[in-house]
Formats: structure tokens, C-alpha cells, sequence
């Protein structure tokens, strides 16, 4: 393997030169990129209130000359497309934001590109259980903290300024880039999905999601439900008369365990997912019910999360569900004439794998080298990733590549300072490589 990266070394039409340059000029601008990510941070905004920090951006888009537009994202493209998350009242409203650089020449032959990254985040529950405030985006040592700093507002920001390294020396990619900061990534996939709808596509594309500078070579689907239960409310000194609807939810939570339990039995044989412990995680994430301590609950309800294995349709999955929920339902005698309901209102995504060999792979592998000195490992994520979407939507080599993170949808969430800057390192040599060089015009 190192004969082989070292030869493909060679070959680079980089010179030594121009790659010390490129990566001098990352070094430079790096307290700027380093203190735009945490403005980033600071500005917070959980689901549905990405507006303000997407206006941010698509401003540093336009005032780098990107061809810069807001993408609404359309409810009802996206229900009739099979890849897409389903939409309820959570569901953000705020822009897709896209900007587009266009080469000076259409013969200048290099390849073209999209530098995906997501700008929404997760709640960061208790602010008194971080040891900084979630939106700090302090850093100390080699962390910077805060909320999304890792996961990944920090791999959206390497895409920006990898690009300016280029423009710092003079030089531009000399084939289309398309660079796109989407919501909506943490609970349907439907921004990156509503860039696939409206056209936009390239030869590559490129996602620096927080993977500790490796390579994701599979990764899972992931559906969204959601089950409630209707119980009979009585006082509590006649309980047997009633029935308790958060017990009734306790009773489907053990079915839909050996359910999970069952769908991990289904790695073996799987190429990437044989040799992990337990791929596939159904999480109860969520409960609510009952009014009262003395009232028999007459409600409940329970929002969840399941992975599938590539090659797995999301509605088979969703079958089995309900299979499993019914079930649990006929062994109750409430239940049975009162069966639970069923919403899926989130992710229903099928996973991908980026199979070996393609340029794409090759050329990272060498800008990777290039600026961390170490070979191009890849990982299994069991977890959702939008590069699922160019995989299998657009065929294209879907890249998902980022810093080092840690407690990512935790409490205290940080990415590596040394990280962000070897990754944006990386992806300006990869777009120096992938894409060719061109002389920028002085006013771009």
C-alpha cells in the first residue's frame, strides 16, 4: 500500500511547489477560518431556526463572487421523491444556500465537484451539564467547543476556505464547483435531497462530516417514527379498571428490542458490517404521557430511531415495524381494540457503500498523504450521512471525509483545532487535483 500511494505520488501534476504553496496559504488564513467557525457556533439555532446563519452564509458566499442562490425547499417535490425524509410540522423552513464557481474556460479540463456540508445541529439538552456554554465555541488546547462545532459546522467552513486558499495564491478550480450548506441533514436529509431535485450534480462530491480524518466506505440508513398509545383513564384507586397507556408503550418498546436484536443477527455475511458489534441500534429517544400521578395515563407516545443495512429498502424496515407493534398490540386486551399508531416523520433513508477504486478515492487518498503524512484509512458509520443521497441518486464517488470530533450530539462537543486545518489542507490539494488550476481574475 505505501509502494502504491508513494507511486501514485509521483504522478501528481502538482508540483512540490505548488502543493507547499496551497498549504502555506491554508496556514495563513487559518485564525480567520478558525474564528468564522466559531461565529458560526455562536449563532445557535436549533431545528427550524437556521435562517439568520444560512443569510451568513450565502453573504460570504456572493462576496467571494459565487453565483449564489437560496434553494426553498419544496414539501411536495420532496414527498413525491422515494429518497426523501417525511415531512411534519418540525420541519425546517430555512434556505438551502448554493453557491456556484464556474471555470473562466470550458476546455480547461479538469473535473467537477460539490463540497456538501449541513448547518443545522441537535438540542444540546441541559445547559448545566456542559462545562461551557453549548454555543461558546471556546477553545482550549487543540478543542474548540460548542454545539455543532464538530458535527459538523466546522467541516462546512473547510469547504469556504479551502477555496480561498486557492484564491489567496492566485489560482481557482478550473472546472465547476458547486459548494452547498443545507439543514435539515440532522432529521430528514431533505436539503442535500431538495440540491438533487433541483439538478444540481457534478463528477464528485465531497462531505467533511466530523469521520477523525478517515474515509466512510459504508454507512446505514436511518427511519424516524413515532407510536402513540391511547390508554383508559380512571382514578387511581380503580386502576385495574383502567389502562395504563405508558405501560402499554413499555410492553412494545421489549418487542421492538428483539426486533433490533434480530436485524443484527442479518451482519453476517455483510462486507463492512460482519466485524461490528452491534450496527444496528434502535433508540427510544423520546417519551411522553400521562396528565396526572394520581390518574391512570390515558396516553402515550414514544419518537424512535432505527439503522438498516445498505441494501435494505426503507419500507421493508417500516414493515417489519408494524409487524413487531402489532404484535405486542394482540397480547394486550386494551390494546387490541385500541391499536397503536404508527407516524413516520423524519428520515427514511436507505444507507450506501462506496465501493474501492474509483479517482475520486485515489486523489483524496494522495491530498490526505499530502497533508497529514499518514495513508488513507476508511470506517463503517453506523449513522445517517447525506453522501447516501449522491451515492445513490446520483452515482456519483461520494466522499465523506472530516476533522477529528468527539461527544458529537453530546454534552461538550468539540473538533480538533490541528484537525480542521489538516482537513482543509486536504480538500483545497483534493480540488487543486480533481478539479485543475486555473489563474484567478484579480477580482475573484
Amino acid at each position: 500500500m505505501v509502494a502504491y500511494w508513494n507511486s501514485f505520488l509521483d504522478n501528481m501534476p502538482l508540483s512540490p511547489e505548488l502543493t507547499a504553496s496551497i498549504t502555506d496559504a491554508v496556514a495563513k488564513n487559518f485564525n480567520n477560518e478558525l474564528a468564522f467557525i466559531q461565529k458560526v457556533i455562536q449563532y445557535g439555532g436549533q431545528r427550524g431556526e437556521e435562517t439568520a446563519i444560512q443569510e451568513e452564509i450565502f453573504n460570504q458566499y456572493t462576496s467571494r463572487g459565487y453565483a449564489t442562490t437560496k434553494l426553498n425547499m419544496d414539501p411536495d417535490a420532496l414527498s413525491k421523491h422515494p429518497g426523501a425524509g417525511k415531512i411534519s410540522a418540525k420541519h425546517s423552513k430555512a434556505p438551502v444556500v448554493i453557491g456556484v464557481l464556474e471555470p473562466k474556460s470550458s476546455a480547461a479540463g479538469g473535473k467537477s465537484l460539490i463540497l456538501n456540508g449541513h448547518i443545522d445541529v441537535v438540542p444540546t439538552g441541559p445547559e448545566e451539564l456542559w462545562t461551557h456554554h453549548p454555543y461558546s465555541g471556546i477553545v482550549e488546547g487543540d478543542w474548540l467547543y460548542g454545539r455543532g462545532g464538530a458535527d459538523m459546522r466546522a467541516g462546512n467552513v473547510a469547504n469556504m476556505f479551502a477555496l480561498d486558499a486557492l484564491r489567496s495564491i492566485g489560482k481557482r478550480p478550473a472546472s465547476k464547483v458547486i459548494i452547498e450548506s443545507v439543514p435539515e441533514e440532522e432529521s430528514t436529509g431533505n436539503g442535500t435531497m431538495a440540491t438533487h431535485i433541483a439538478g444540481y450534480t457534478a463528477d464528485a462530491v465531497l462531505v467533511p462530516e466530523p469521520t477523525n480524518e478517515q474515509l466512510v466506505r459504508a454507512n446505514v440508513g436511518v427511519i424516524w417514527f413515532q407510536i402513540a398509545v391511547a390508554g383508559r383513564p380512571v382514578h387511581v384507586l380503580k386502576a385495574t379498571e383502567g389502562s395504563n397507556a405508558i405501560e402499554s408503550i413499555w410492553k412494545i418498546v421489549g418487542g421492538l428490542k428483539e426486533l433490533e436484536k434480530e436485524m443484527n443477527e442479518q451482519k453476517k455475511g455483510r462486507l463492512h458490517f460482519e466485524e461490528l458489534e452491534h450496527p444496528i441500534n434502535l433508540n427510544v429517544a423520546m417519551i411522553e404521557g400521562g396528565d396526572w400521578a394520581s390518574s391512570v395515563p390515558a396516553w402515550c407516545k414514544i419518537d424512535c430511531r432505527v439503522a438498516l443495512f445498505p441494501g435494505v429498502r426503507a419500507e421493508d424496515v417500516a414493515a417489519q415495524i408494524e409487524q413487531a407493534v402489532q404484535k405486542m398490540a394482540t397480547t394486550d386486551s386494551f390494546l387490541r381494540d385500541a391499536p397503536p399508531k404508527i407516524t413516520w416523520n423524519g428520515f427514511f433513508a436507505e444507507g450506501y457503500v462506496l465501493e474501492p477504486g474509483s479517482q475520486a478515492e485515489d486523489v483524496l487518498g494522495v491530498a490526505h498523504k499530502q497533508a497529514t503524512g499518514t495513508n488513507l484509512e476508511s470506517i463503517t458509520m453506523p449513522a445517517y450521512l447525506d453522501t447516501r443521497i449522491f451515492s445513490l441518486f446520483q452515482k456519483i464517488p461520494a466522499l465523506c471525509y472530516g476533522p477529528i470530533g468527539e461527544s458529537l450530539h453530546g454534552f461538550d462537543e468539540r473538533v480538533s483545532v490541528s484537525s480542521i486545518q489538516r482537513v482543509t489542507t486536504a480538500i483545497a490539494l483534493f480540488i487543486a487535483e480533481w478539479c485543475g488550476l486555473e489563474d484567478a481574475d484579480a477580482t475573484t
